[in-house]
């Protein structure tokens, strides 16, 4: 018996739910979900290595298939043939380096890719937003990205800096919460996207940890589930975009773990997959995200994953990027 009761993860249905995904092509929604693909293999890996399952899934083919969606600007598509994203150009390189494959793309390519979508603007002290694609979408995510991708590669000094961080400070609320852009409603994915790119940059002096620990705190409602914003449903996902916040704010404990994990799993599908609450269709990424937030809350048997790249540790400490953790403030340790 641990600290978690009776509550079990059912291991080997979810091992083999993401194993059948892609021998679902006959499926309708297997063909709408087209541009997702490279995002799927993604949350399916996650999970399977947080489940020490790694081999589960055929290394090489993945990574055959993840080279074939560089385009020839260096950002990845989610799928062959798809234009560039920066949201799917960070999922592959998250993917290759997970399978230690990181060096058979051209870093300097990415790194183009990335740099190309950041841009200042004057009019608003200085603040540099990054665009998510050419069509020019932005928001805090991909400012968040920006940073995490070039980090791979060690060329993040080549981005403005201090212009995202300034651009990440005017999306922070009164709540203490960050939203999508300045003036946004703050939003716990969100939250998680400007901590962990101000962890990246070494910039986490601009949170104010006291008012937003206790706004995420105030994301756990009585069924031990999490909601992204108030008056919102409960959702299994964000055990993740919530407790890796308070896991960065060093305030993980601020939350209940036990009803957490509890209804994470009274949301599997005993067939395998978890969904984002009771009764409803599994999906791989609640099963991803509710495995992770599951690693943070240290359930056991899992691997730990990084709260700021969403990887195992192991990876994370094997590219050398877990040096984030040295740039925390030193008060945040009491």
């Amino acid at each position: 018996m641990t600290m978690f009761g009776t509550n079990q993860l059912l291991v080997d249905k979810h091992v083999e739910f993401i194993q059948n995904l892609d021998k679902k092509q006959d499926g309708l929604e297997y063909w709408m979900t087209e541009h997702l693909r490279v995002s799927g293999i993604y949350w399916g890996l996650v999970a399977l290595f947080l489940l020490d399952r790694p081999q589960a899934l055929d290394h090489e083919q993945i990574i055959s298939y993840v080279r074939g969606c560089q385009n020839a600007d260096g950002g990845f598509g989610g799928h062959t043939h798809h234009d560039s994203h920066l949201l799917y150009t960070m999922s592959s390189v998250q993917i290759l380096s997970m399978l230690n494959a990181l060096d058979q793309i051209d870093g300097k390519k990415v790194t183009k890719y990335v740099l190309s979508l950041q841009q200042t603007n004057k009019q608003t002290n200085g603040q540099t937003i990054v665009c998510g694609d050419v069509w020019g979408e932005h928001d805090t995510r991909f400012a968040f990205i920006a940073m995490a991708v070039l980090s791979f590669f060690n060329t993040q000094d080549q981005l403005d800096t201090n212009g995202i961080v300034e651009y990440i400070r005017g999306a922070m609320n009164y709540d203490g919460g960050f939203g999508s852009k300045p003036g946004g409603e703050s939003h716990a994915a969100q939250v998680y996207t400007c901590v962990a790119a101000l962890a990246v940059a070494g910039r986490l002096d601009v949170v104010d940890r006291d008012r937003l620990s206790g706004w995420l705190a105030e994301r756990q409602l009585l069924c031990g589930g999490m909601n992204g914003r108030p008056q919102k449903l409960e959702d299994v996902c964000y055990a993740w975009w919530v407790g890796s916040a308070l896991d960065i704010l060093r305030r993980r404990h601020w939350i209940s773990a036990e009803k957490l994990v509890e209804f994470v799993v009274s949301a599997q599908d005993e067939k395998g997959g978890i969904a984002d609450r009771p009764g409803d269709v599994a999906d791989v990424y609640h099963t991803c995200f509710g495995i992770a937030g599951l690693s943070l809350v240290r359930y056991p048997g899992l691997n730990e994953v990084d709260p700021v790249y969403c990887m195992p540790r192991s990876v994370v400490r094997r590219l050398g990027l877990h040096k984030w953790q040295d740039k925390v403030p030193e008060s945040w340790s009491q």
